[in-house]
């Protein structure tokens, strides 16, 4: 049996999508050779990887949560794609 593919997608930009297994870590899995969204700690801190998601994924953590409320406070959308374990398709923009 076949693992579920993830389609990520990076409207208004010239990058390509990219096709990933399900439950993987994004920021494991984009560079700046194959996507727009750059990357600092890669552990949910500096807040470098701010992007606005258009889908379904899991909800973030309560540390997530926490510098979401600062960094935008009035983007239900808002993620870091560190943080984010991919589900579904989903269309990533930068903030």
């Amino acid at each position: 049996m076949s693992k579920k593919k993830c389609n990520i997608q990076f409207p208004e930009t010239n990058y390509q999508s990219v096709e990933l297994e399900a439950n993987q870590n994004l920021s494991e899995h984009l560079t700046v050779e194959n996507s727009p969204i750059l990357f600092g700690c890669r552990t949910g801190i500096c807040g470098t990887c701010l992007v606005i998601i258009d889908g379904d994924i899991p909800p973030a953590s309560e540390a997530e949560k926490e510098l979401l409320e600062i960094l935008a406070p009035e983007n239900p959308k808002a993620r870091l794609a560190c943080q984010i374990q991919l589900t579904n398709d989903i269309k990533i923009n930068k903030n």
